[in-house]
């Protein structure tokens, strides 16, 4: 492997710098987050709109996320090799194509055939302001800013849910707008990232993108999920279909790990993958992801189909999730910041999660939105405590050069565990709902042709009243059933937390043995000198002396 190209190394930035910079940053995931959670609450009317049905709901879902999966880590790697401002500003470009394509989509197939292309520059966004921040903040300041991250995310999810409604119950804007209205806000932050973000690129002669891994990864997990969506519906679980799709799955996965263990630049670097602290927080990352996606993503429908709220009130109902979210990442990454202690917020967090997710799992049709917002409250909590600290545990664990690689590895398995968990719970919902609607239709004495499913139309105006109860009562009630079992895979988040390393986050931006392989690289390249001594400070400001 070649050395590194010499570049002119950038001067710290400022504080004032730095606030800058984040502001873009901050903006752009603001963007990312409220790609999902504006349609999240207007889904029921747009699929109902384009006369889509449960699975079709669901992949609309699940077509951005199998897409911002499988390019996570590609977004990942190249930041490692490129320059991440331009990488940044790329992904966003990809990020306004696909919504521009998805706002003028005149079915449900080409709704997710756009968001699935809008996935792409969500796996970047989402991967690369991880990787900027950790190239401009230390592990032990990172917790500070986490805070900004958690109101970000808190922001984009409770006015998300809130714009989408209103933008629905508009007749004058209509739900095509719920793609549109990210447009200009993501212009905005192309134009503040060029004029603030400035960060050192270290180019290398011998650059090579494991495209092959990336795309083995992509087909197996699709392959999979594709499984998932029709088993017990198209065909029977045990069957040949069954046993084709699985066995291709497994067949696929295996050989992008073969083809990981032996590419020179591997999308998911094994040796970072294997690294305690970076094993278990994808693990925490993966049971997270399914837990807190699948779970979540089903809310808006509760409200709109199964209470039958307007998809206004809907997003007002989901506050108190948000309201966790915000509170809890401000709190903790203060509190991680003046103690640089991580493992005992992330336990915490875990547990939280877990006992919200179960407590939602006992609602119904009828359940007192008192206790549906404590619930919501409660997860909200429990996610802002664990997601984005999983991600700074990792990050605290490696050197700057592996960054990227290592923080879209974890954005990679959250990312697959929300696929895998939006699919799963979506498929339980849709056999569930189709076996009480049926039950509940015949008891009625209502022929079941063409009036409910998993595979139906979720048009309920086209419904007769008698009907429309049926099916509220059914999605209402199945709701319940995909929390709990949200409940059962969030534990596994516990496990994870509980085995992972005390540690003191580090107060430099690079490990200090890095450091001092980087100055006399450095050095190697320039002629120079070699620094006989590489020292970190009490404050963790790193210095040499040759």
């Amino acid at each position: 492997m070649s050395a590194p190209t010499a570049t002119a190394e950038a001067a710290p930035m400022s504080r004032r710098q730095t606030l800058e910079a984040l502001s873009g940053l901050l903006l752009v995931l603001f963007v990312a987050m409220l790609s999902s959670t504006v349609v999240s609450i207007a889904l029921p009317k747009i699929i109902g709109a384009l006369n889509g049905s449960q699975t079709q709901y669901t992949w609309v879902v699940t077509a951005t996320l199998l897409t911002a999966t499988a390019s996570t880590p590609i977004w990942g790697k190249l930041a490692d090799l490129f320059n991440k401002k331009l990488l940044i500003q790329i992904a966003i470009v990809v990020f306004l194509a696909g919504s521009i394509v998805a706002g003028f989509a005149q079915s449900a197939g080409q709704l997710i055939a756009a968001r699935a292309f809008q996935g792409i520059g969500v796996g970047g966004l989402q991967a690369l302001v991880q990787v900027a921040i950790a190239a401009m903040i230390p592990p032990r300041e990172r917790g500070r800013y986490n805070g900004y991250l958690g109101g970000v995310m808190a922001l984009a999810t409770v006015g998300g849910p809130l714009l989408g409604g209103l933008i629905v119950d508009t007749s004058w804007l209509g739900w095509r707008w719920c793609f549109f209205v990210g447009v200009p806000v993501a212009v905005v932050a192309l134009i503040l990232l060029q004029a603030t973000l400035h960060l050192p690129t270290v180019r290398r002669d011998d650059v090579k993108i494991d495209y092959l891994g990336a795309s083995l990864i992509a087909a197996g997990v699709s392959v999979l999920l594709i499984w998932i969506s029709f088993v017990d519906d198209s065909f029977a679980w045990l069957s040949w279909q069954t046993a084709a799709m699985v066995g291709g799955a497994l067949v696929l996965l295996a050989l992008a790990i073969w083809v990981e263990s032996r590419t020179a630049e591997p999308v998911v670097p094994l040796k970072i993958v294997r690294e305690r602290t970076t094993a278990l927080a994808i693990l925490g990352s993966l049971a997270v992801g399914m837990a807190m996606f699948g779970g979540s993503v089903f809310l808006g429908q509760y409200f709109q189909i199964g209470r039958g709220y307007s998809p206004t009130e809907a997003g007002l109902l989901t506050i108190p999730m948000m309201a966790g979210v915000l509170l809890s990442s401000i709190v903790a990454g203060r509190l991680i910041t003046a103690s640089g202690r991580i493992k005992p917020y992330i336990v915490a967090g875990s547990i939280i999660l877990v006992a919200g997710f179960a407590l939602l799992g006992t609602i119904d049709h009828e359940t007192p939105l008192l206790v549906l917002g404590a619930a919501m409250f409660i997860v909200g909590t429990g996610v802002g405590m664990t997601m984005q600290n999983l991600v700074l545990a990792v990050q605290n664990t490696v050197a700057l050069k592996d960054i990227g690689a290592a923080s879209s590895s974890v954005a990679f398995f959250r990312s697959l565990g929300g696929t895998i968990g939006v699919s799963v719970l979506g498929a339980v919902l849709a056999r569930r709902v189709t076996e009480r609607i049926t039950h509940d239709l015949a008891a009625a004495g209502i022929p079941t042709s063409g009036s409910g499913g998993g595979s139906s139309t979720l048009n309920l105006g086209a419904l007769p009243t008698p009907v429309q109860h049926i099916v509220r009562a059914a999605y209402g009630d199945a709701t319940g059933h995909i929390f709990f079992i949200s409940a059962a895979i969030a534990v596994v988040g516990i496990i994870a937390a509980l085995l992972l390393k005390p540690v003191t986050l580090r107060s430099s931006l690079d490990l200090p043995d890095a450091a001092r392989s980087a100055a006399v690289a450095a050095d190697a390249v320039d002629g120079a000198p070699a620094f006989d001594q590489v020292t970190v400070d009490a404050t963790g400001k790193e210095s040499a002396r040759r």
